[in-house]
């Protein structure tokens, strides 16, 4: 029974602290009767009144406060370090207190002033508050009671926040608050902000922003009743009129209403507008500025005290002037290159000109002008309020140069060719031609070209007024000029044929002269049979007209040499002497002759004199010996048997 009575007091705090939670006025508020900020670096704070010991520190120990705009790396970083007040401004100060173990102490205590309530009104109480604690362990939570009392002590209105959780960050403040209305003659009240916590490990808090103001119902206005709308702007010079409405209001039994304006200098009533309605009419001459207009309200004859009213949101209504932006500038333009115009001074953009449709592109790019593009361009500068400012820009296009360059025939290797660019005016214009490689000049309109390979000549042409250019091409090819290679020098014997080795660089024909026994003398490979030492040249014809070339072959033709394959050198006057036709006419020549065993028998140098059969004047005897005959002369050695018969 004890745990569900402890239960049911657990859901009833929550519940407590979270309808005390929504004790703020959700309305409208008014002009604050009381506001507490604690003061900024340009306004020192107005003196408080609290239960606490004030310091200097700002750490404050148990029991004491500060004023100051920012706690650093307390008690060992316990404490979150909060560079700046409740409204993020950096200089703003707050009220930062260690409480004690002491509940019912009060952190705030003011009285208002006497007559600055309104009766049958109602107000709200509240406050900023931060849990100082960093949410790393177990410790006492804020706890705090917003109390409205009257004179005499009676008290009015009790809130009890309930325990104020850690913030996870430094900026976890929460407007804690509540409101009552007050009765018939209640002009005045006590208002009262109470420690319920106890001290000692926690409950340690930031304070900023008390405040206690009216509180009304929930009100919008709007222009016609489009509550979406809360802003206008108009042209200056233009005259507007605006008709300004709120809802019904059911919240008062005599609802009354003050129009308010403010041009700048604050907020002031206008003058007879206590309907709940107004129209705003601006003259043609109404100065540039922002102008905002809300209502207030309240209770009956309560409208007529600032401090009474609940006000609603503004809206604002933006004279605005015309943009006066510099004109577009542009510089003359090449035709092909990319054209860029920019306007400034305005929110958006419209462009119009010759050879284009509207756009609201800014910068407007035409990546490739044309003649066409060449003229007036127009710029509607258009500012956020929707004023319109025209300003133009003249665009002149300079076409490109006019460039050909005629095709040329090919050239033989070695010769040269004029290569010429055809303009209007060759005189007007600068020429450079690329690769530079086999011109004569890359820098004049008509250069003879004579490169080594075919080459395509590419040449710019630039007007040397506007700086347009344009260029052309022409492929210049290059016809191989004959070379003729008959081959190497040939040596064959008497009777032999042999294939020549001809051959050319480029598209040619070939003769061989003279064209004696040769198969096909037009054939670069033709088969010869001279019957003696012979000279071939060979000639060879461009087929592109590159003109011809010649060389010349050397074929050597050696006697046809017969060896016998038996003598009989028996003194009986014939065959006696192994006798080798035609080999006297090789002088050069070495002749030797083995026996079977590989020895040496004969040798001989030239052939003067035939062997006999003999060795060293002794007969030999019969059968095979064998031969090798060097001729000297680059053939091949011939090599046989011989046999000897006596």
């Amino acid at each position: 029974m004890q745990f569900k009575l402890r239960f049911l007091l657990f859901i009833l705090l929550l519940f407590a602290g979270t309808v005390a939670r929504a004790q703020v006025c959700t309305g409208t508020l008014g002009d604050p009767v009381f506001t507490q900020d604690f003061g900024s670096p340009t306004r020192t704070a107005t003196p408080i009144v609290t239960g606490y010991t004030y310091t200097s520190s700002t750490c404050p120990s148990d029991g004491s406060y500060t004023i100051a705009n920012n706690t650093s790396a307390c008690f060992g970083n316990a404490w979150h370090t909060v560079l700046r007040d409740h409204t993020g401004d950096p200089g703003g100060y707050m009220m930062i207190v260690n409480a004690d173990e002491t509940p019912g102490k009060e952190f705030f205590k003011q009285t208002t002033d006497a007559g600055g309530l309104c009766e049958k009104t109602t107000y709200e109480f509240s406050a900023y508050v931060m849990n100082l604690i960093s949410p790393n362990g177990s410790h006492i939570k804020p706890n705090l009671s917003f109390i409205i009392e009257s004179l005499d002590g009676t008290v009015i209105k009790n809130y009890p926040t309930g325990d104020i959780p850690e913030s996870a960050g430094s900026d976890g403040w929460v407007k804690y608050g509540t409101f009552f209305k007050t009765s018939p003659g209640v002009t005045q009240v006590v208002i009262r902000i109470v420690n319920n916590a106890p001290g000692g490990n926690g409950n340690d808090l930031l304070l900023d922003d008390i405040a206690f103001r009216a509180c009304g119902p929930d009100v919008h206005v709007s222009f016609s009743g489009d509550v979406s709308v809360i802003e206008k702007s108009v042209c200056v010079g233009s005259p507007a009129t605006y008709h300004l409405t709120t809802p019904q209001i059911t919240a008062y039994d005599h609802p009354r209403y003050q129009w308010q304006v403010n041009d700048g200098t604050g907020w002031s009533d206008i003058p007879g507008a206590t309907n709940s309605f107004y129209d705003v009419v601006l003259p043609a001459n109404t100065p540039v500025g922002a102008y905002q207009y809300k209502i207030g309200l309240a209770e009956g004859d309560n409208i007529t005290s600032l401090k009474c009213r609940a006000y609603s949101n503004p809206v604002t209504i933006n004279i605005t002037s015309y943009p006066d932006p510099p004109a577009p500038t542009a510089s003359p333009i090449c035709e092909g290159e990319q054209l860029t115009l920019t306007a400034s001074g305005g929110a958006t953009y419209k462009w119009n000109g010759p050879g284009i449709s509207e756009t609201s592109q800014n910068p407007l790019i035409i990546p490739h002008v044309t003649i066409a593009n060449q003229g007036q361009y127009h710029v509607e500068v258009i500012s956020a309020a929707g004023c319109s400012t025209f300003r133009n820009v003249d665009v002149t296009v300079n076409p490109k140069p006019i460039v050909t360059v005629g095709q040329v025939l090919p050239v033989c290797r070695g010769n040269g060719i004029q290569v010429a660019a055809s303009v209007d005016d060759v005189s007007l214009y600068t020429y450079s031609w690329l690769p530079a490689a086999g011109l004569s000049d890359a820098n004049v309109y008509n250069p003879i070209a004579s490169p080594d390979n075919s080459t395509l000549y590419t040449v710019t042409v630039t007007n040397k007024i506007t700086n347009c250019f344009n260029t052309a091409q022409v492929q210049v090819n290059v016809l191989d000029v004959p070379v003729a290679h008959a081959g190497n020098d040939k040596k064959i014997f008497e009777g032999q044929s042999i294939k020549l080795d001809g051959s050319a660089e480029g598209n040619v024909t070939y003769s061989w002269s003279p064209p004696d026994y040769l198969d096909d003398p037009h054939s670069p490979t033709p088969i010869a049979t001279p019957p003696h030492n012979m000279p071939y040249l060979l000639t060879v014809t461009s087929a592109n007209g590159c003109g011809i070339n010649t060389d010349e072959v050397f074929i050597r033709v050696f006697q046809k040499i017969v060896i016998p394959s038996t003598f009989t050198p028996n003194n009986d006057g014939v065959n006696d002497i192994w006798n080798i036709e035609a080999l006297e006419t090789y002088p050069q020549s070495t002749i030797s002759v083995y026996t079977r065993n590989g020895k040496q028998v004969f040798q001989s140098r030239g052939y003067g004199k035939p062997w006999d059969g003999k060795l060293n004047g002794t007969l030999l005897p019969a059968g095979t010996y064998y031969y090798v005959i060097d001729l000297e002369n680059g053939m091949p050695n011939m090599s046989g048997w011989v046999l000897l018969v006596r």
